[in-house]
């Protein structure tokens, strides 16, 4: 993907698909509640990364927390694959709607932009690696692009990264030798400022990948290609939309923000709801709309229909009236 390419995605995703900031994290980490030791870009708590310094890496380090949290990393994003291992202690993970109690040397697989959530509700004592490598994809369908310092083999990352496309098993137990490497990567980014800092790192890095590249061969897991099909990134999307509703939506930018056509986005949305996409986004502005005036009295209905999406108080009235067959104002009025 070139760089005008991906700005356009950046540009037209509509707000949806956001990376995590780990605020919660940060906060504990400004406040001294928990050791943070990590290498990061953008918004992520961290000690930022030199330009030319580890490029495609978002996040790199550990946590290591050993007092009482009141705080956990709710549903979040990350922009590229992320790969956590836990070293002591335990963590809750959740994924698809399925949670997960890690326990030492456990690694979590996590694909770009997949919804996940640690911790239920709070992080408990533990000590955790990870990295996050930017792939420049939006959506399922689109090819991953690693790293120019990713050395494997053109076969050998070919195939990891098929196996990491299409597999859906998030968590799995990894030998004391995966275990070895995540801890060098930490204690170098504790020493981020000593020569050769990142020329070891990528080392490390590499291992990994050769190391999860023969880990998933041996244990072969259940490969999914609807995973990675353009309708699911249309799914995804289509689900998410509910959360971003006052955005200037249209057909070419919900189909922009999946990196597809507008008559493919089209035929999927048709395929997956029975609606066009903007019969489909007015019966979910709509539906929101009817459920904000029921429940909060105190706001006014031409806020709520700006607040949903709809351009005017007057076109709002008109579609919900015809769709319900009442005025907002007649809806209101009910006892509820």
């Amino acid at each position: 993907m070139d760089m005008s390419t991906k700005i356009k995605y950046l540009e037209t995703d509509g707000g949806i698909y956001k990376p995590d900031s780990c605020i919660p994290l940060g906060k504990a980490w400004k406040n001294k509640e928990i050791e943070l030791q990590t290498l990061v870009r953008e918004t992520y708590p961290g000690y930022p990364l030199k330009d030319d310094e580890l490029k495609g890496i978002k996040s790199i380090g550990y946590w290591n927390s050993e007092k009482m949290q009141n705080w956990g990393l709710d549903w979040h994003r990350n922009e590229g694959i992320e790969l956590c291992l836990l070293e002591t202690g335990n963590l809750s993970f959740l994924l698809n709607d399925q949670q997960y109690e890690l326990e030492p040397n456990t690694l979590t697989i996590t694909r770009p932009w997949i919804l996940h959530k640690l911790g239920n509700p709070n992080v408990g004592f533990c000590k955790l690696h990870w990295f996050i490598i930017d792939l420049d994809v939006r959506q399922p369908h689109q090819e991953w692009v690693w790293p120019d310092w990713v050395i494997l083999s053109k076969d050998d990352l070919d195939e990891l990264t098929r196996i990491l496309r299409l597999n859906e098993q998030p968590v799995w137990h990894v030998s004391d030798e995966m275990k070895r490497c995540f801890a060098q990567i930490g204690k170098m980014t504790k020493y981020h400022e000593k020569e050769h800092f990142d020329s070891r790192i990528k080392v490390y890095l590499n291992e990994v990948l050769i190391l999860l590249l023969e880990m998933l061969k041996k244990d072969q897991p259940v490969l999914n290609d609807a995973l990675i099909e353009s309708k699911r990134s249309v799914s995804i999307f289509l689900k998410s939309l509910e959360d971003d509703l006052a955005n200037n939506w249209t057909v070419n930018n919900m189909a922009g923000h999946c990196g597809l056509g507008v008559t493919q986005f089209s035929k999927h949305c048709y395929q997956l709801t029975n609606c066009t996409p903007v019969n489909y986004l007015n019966k979910l502005r709509l539906r929101k709309a009817k459920k904000l005036i029921g429940e909060n009295r105190g706001s006014t209905i031409t806020s709520i229909a700006y607040d949903c999406g709809f351009s005017s108080n007057q076109y709002f009235t008109k579609v919900f009236k015809a769709h319900f067959k009442e005025t907002p104002q007649q809806f209101r009025g009910k006892p509820q």
